[in-house]
């Protein structure tokens, strides 16, 4: 049976690296988009006999563009199309602090046993890793198509290996920074949070984050209107139960909830109608004004020092410079909103926050730019096309002010714990890219897209007052929305973005390069390098 290896070096404590996945969370957030979603995360922790379950798309760019073609088929006619496969896995060999394994129950693969060891290595550690495995039919293939099997196979497991490794040096830095790890001496304050939007794109990670911060999650599920009673999800975490179109939510379930992370609302992704623009207002609106109504009410009696992190977007800045009343390139929070429907929106939005700041609840709101992931948003209704050769540029004009899923989920995440931060804050990189930059950077972070190059009538998407009630995702106009997070205690940005490695008032081909390294990172490609360490 081939046996695959891996070591990476973790310059963290063993005790808290083992610490760490250990957590809730750990599945979501170590595995790639590109690769499957977490179906369901380990039933009891690490120890053995605790089963999971994945959906493992097929292999290469032509499964992830298939599965992402689908989910955006799906999000538009609901109809429930699977193109990925279910595994199924047991752990096993659990040892405290020093190593565990996973074994295959069901799946695509015949034979699977999965060997973490950890052990101290200086002030760090070594993870190592074997996956003893065995592919479907090729024990009954020639040797030579066994051997080109096999190789293809360890590529693919060395492309997700090495994204988990960056992504677990990644996230125990910014744990270190915010004291949540094992050996923190100084923790935050938080213990319990409660999240709408928990299993949507964003949420699930910020779920996972706060599970890694050893904080006790509390989804909020909507109920019948009747039945207030909490109960339990899949993963076993207390929910929430409330309806914001009923707006009934009791105070007593957030009585002892020290933070509440308000993200669900209804997609953009639509023709603008009456009754979507309605849909799009109201499940904003209303569920901000029950939730703030409900702090406010519990904060004024008992005091407890609470804290709102509430959604909000870039649209609150307007989709073109004739909506604004200012002449500004460079849009940080402290600009006035601006007048086209999606601007009056956000105002509504963040307004609705008012009763719970006027309560003494610590208030943020974050201004979410263009998210990327394969999972969802944007970049997954453009895969499919740039995998193909058909990717055309995002309007003519407009800049694009984006987000890697890992940066929003942290940001929210730092705004929750960190008791200094608070106000509007954009959730952009500071790096935006103008409408040419994606059709250039996408497809070198697809391996192998198909020869085809249509551009000239690839699909173009505008934010103009002609395209935007057609248009599946507004998009800001010509502007650089820059991510400015400041703590509001001493004015600095107290983190940094794992997007930035340049500023807004870099030359245009640098931003490309930090859109390219962010799409490729997504896509888990190493971003392709020219003369003088630009990428090409």
């Amino acid at each position: 049976m081939p046996v695959f290896e891996y070591r990476s070096y973790l310059p963290f404590p063993r005790e808290d690296v083992f610490d760490w996945y250990s957590r809730p969370g750990a599945l979501v957030r170590l595995h790639p988009p590109f690769v499957s979603r977490v179906v369901s995360e380990p039933s009891n922790g690490l120890q053995d006999g605790s089963e999971s379950t994945l959906g493992i798309n097929l292999p290469g760019l032509l499964g992830t563009s298939l599965t992402a073609g689908a989910g955006l088929v799906s999000a538009q006619t609901h109809l429930p199309l699977r193109t990925w496969m279910k595994w199924d896995a047991r752990h096993s060999e659990y040892v405290p602090g020093e190593g565990f394994s996973d074994d295959i129950v069901s799946g695509p693969i015949s034979e699977w046993h999965h060997e973490r060891e950890f052990t101290d290595d200086g002030e760090g550690t070594r993870l190592t890793e074997r996956v003893h495995y065995e592919l479907p039919l090729v024990s009954r293939a020639p040797a030579a198509l066994a051997s080109i099997a096999d190789s293809r196979f360890e590529a693919e497991m060395r492309r997700l290996f090495e994204y988990r490794e960056r992504q677990t040096t990644e996230e125990l830095a910014f744990h270190q920074a915010l004291g949540t790890l094992a050996s923190s001496e100084s923790r935050p304050s938080v213990r319990v949070a409660a999240v709408s939007g928990a299993s949507g794109m964003i949420g699930k990670h910020v779920c996972a984050i706060l599970g890694r911060a050893g904080i006790e999650v509390r989804p909020m599920v909507r109920s019948s209107g009747t039945d207030s009673r909490t109960s339990t999800d899949s993963s076993g975490r207390r929910t929430i139960p409330w309806d914001p179109k009923a707006q009934t939510l009791e105070p007593a379930h957030l009585e002892d909830v020290d933070v509440v992370i308000h993200l669900v609302s209804h997609p953009l992704a639509a023709r603008f109608t009456a009754a979507h623009k309605r849909k799009v207002r109201a499940s904003r609106v209303d569920g901000t004004d029950l939730i703030a109504r409900t702090l406010a009410r519990l904060e004024a009696s008992d005091h407890r020092g609470r804290a709102l992190v509430n959604g909000s977007a870039v649209g609150f800045y307007g989709a073109t410079p004739h909506d604004r009343a200012h002449h500004q390139e460079i849009l940080t929070e402290d600009l006035p909103v601006s007048t086209d429907f999606l601007a009056d929106v956000c105002r509504q939005w963040e307004k609705a926050t008012a009763p719970a700041r006027d309560a003494g609840v610590r208030v943020s709101m974050i201004r979410t730019g263009i998210v990327q992931t394969p999972a969802g948003g944007v970049l997954q209704q453009m895969l499919p096309l740039f995998a193909l050769g058909l990717g055309g540029p995002l309007g003519s004009e407009q800049w694009q002010s984006w987000i890697s899923i890992d940066d929003i989920a942290s940001m929210i995440v730092h705004a929750a714990l960190t008791p200094t931060v608070e106000g509007p804050l954009n959730g952009t990189a500071p790096t935006p890219c103008g409408p040419r930059s994606t059709p250039k950077s996408l497809p070198r972070c697809c391996a192998d897209p198909l020869p085809c190059r249509c551009q000239a009538s690839a699909p173009s998407f505008s934010s103009d007052a002609k395209a935007r009630a057609k248009s599946p995702w507004p998009i800001s106009g010509p502007v650089r929305i820059t991510c400015s997070v400041r703590d509001s205690a001493s004015g600095i940005r107290p983190w940094a973005l794992r997007s930035v490695t340049s500023s807004a008032a870099d030359p245009p081909q640098v931003r490309g390069a930090v859109k390219l390294a962010a799409l490729c990172r997504v896509c888990a490609k190493t971003p392709p390098r020219g003369r003088n360490g630009f990428l090409r």
